[in-house]
């Protein structure tokens, strides 16, 4: 992807307010969704320089994913409830800002407890840039609201790909203070982001001359349904997230301890397994736009439980096809649940992207804490084994309601 692909002039033009997908404004939001996870994923690569910097624990290193994920989790559905009401455009250059500010303090903290202060301002930077971004891909969608989220996905996903491998090859042998170099990442997303600022907002005043429309799905299910709904897709949220967790905190120690890797060399698998999620979230959102949201989803959970299952038994070559399958499996659920959820309670899309995004992020902080615990209880073996048993909870799908809108979408953002 390329910087030159917006510009703030560019996408302020009149006529780029059109009905189609604007694929300039998708790329820019995936683009800078791309930096804002690479640098999200930096802070677990750094781990093992912080443990023995720090002298640190799997608990420690636990609380602090926990503290930048909970803190993300808590913002976003109160950013994106008070976006609804009043969008603000020009949020999300500021996001970045905090992603830096914790960006360069991550590089130079000399205690912990600076490092959970640079974690957290990296979580408000994403509290700030996921509800927003997401709206604006739905915006810039042209009424293929899956096929938005998923290149919006695709971003982040490729983002927390390459972050473990830029940190292998420059944070790694430079240390702590190699985390600056990503410093330019951000102030990169800063302009790219005052260019989709532009266009944002030219798009609402566009928006404000056209009247209101409703999605028929919202007036078609009564309220418990639409509550039961929720609740099964953050349940299902939980299985994916809690389970994800494994692999983005401790995959590099799984991998070292079982196997005897060096620290560069997990951290390539690592990249492998983040590049088989950032493709299988490429794959959801289109293909849940043309034979339904609810298929994808039952897939994607359920269907990933017999390599889950087989993972923790395996040898390094079936360990590294097992987590491949894995990740591009269970990547495709979440476009599907985001607009399925997005689908059930219209005009309340920050509210939903946030809360989503906000629980994705506070099960992943969760799932770390706990599972360090586990590890530092038992094995990080062990954690495997017990973590093998969460997508059984895709069972749940089988409760969500079927939407007659379900099919390809052709309704305009």
């Amino acid at each position: 992807m390329s910087t030159q692909t917006i510009t703030p002039v560019e996408i302020s033009k009149p006529e780029l307010i059109q009905e189609g997908t604007l694929f300039r404004v998708l790329t820019a939001v995936s683009f800078c969704h791309l930096l804002n996870d690479m640098v999200q994923s930096l802070v677990p690569s750094m781990y093992p320089i912080l443990k023995t910097n720090f002298h640190l624990d799997f608990t420690r290193i636990g609380l602090i994913t926990l503290t930048y994920q909970i803190i993300a989790s808590l913002l976003q559905p109160v950013i994106g409830y008070f976006t609804d009401r009043r969008p603000m455009p020009y949020s999300l250059p500021v996001g970045m800002a905090f992603t830096l500010t914790g960006l360069l303090l991550l590089a130079v903290a000399p205690t912990f407890a600076l490092l959970l202060i640079a974690a957290s301002l990296i979580g408000v930077g994403s509290a700030v840039f996921h509800p927003e971004s997401s709206r604006v891909a739905r915006l810039a969608s042209g009424g293929q609201h899956g096929m938005a989220q998923s290149y919006f996905q695709l971003g982040g996903n490729t983002g927390s790909a390459i972050g473990p491998l830029l940190a292998a090859l420059i944070v790694l042998p430079r240390g702590q203070i190699g985390a600056a170099w990503f410093s330019l990442a951000a102030l990169l997303g800063i302009l790219v982001l005052i260019g989709v600022g532009h266009w944002y907002k030219a798009r609402l005043l566009h928006l404000q001359s056209r009247p209101a429309k409703h999605d028929e799905a919202s007036l078609t299910l009564p309220r418990k349904k639409i509550a039961l709904a929720i609740a099964v897709l953050m349940a299902l949220i939980f299985s994916k997230y809690f389970y994800l967790a494994s692999f983005s905190s401790y995959y590099t120690f799984y991998l070292i301890s079982k196997f005897g890797l060096s620290v560069q060399s997990s951290q390539l698998y690592l990249f492998v397994f983040f590049g088989a999620v950032a493709a299988g979230t490429l794959v959801g959102g289109p293909v849940g736009d043309r034979v339904g949201r609810k298929l994808v989803i039952w897939v994607s959970i359920l269907g990933v439980l017999p390599f889950t299952m087989l993972l923790p038994y395996v040898d390094l070559f079936w360990t590294a096809l097992l987590s491949v399958i894995i990740g591009f499996v269970i990547a495709s659920a979440f476009s599907a649940i985001l607009v399925y959820a997005q689908d059930l309670i219209p005009g309340r899309v920050g509210m939903i992207s946030g809360l989503f995004f906000g629980f994705a992020f506070g099960m992943g902080g969760i799932g770390a804490a706990v599972l360090g615990r586990l590890a530092d209880a038992t094995s990080i073996i062990f954690v495997y084994k017990v973590c093998a048993y969460l997508p059984a909870l895709g069972l749940l799908t089988g409760l969500l309601p079927a939407l007659h809108h379900d099919a390809k979408q052709k309704q305009p953002a």
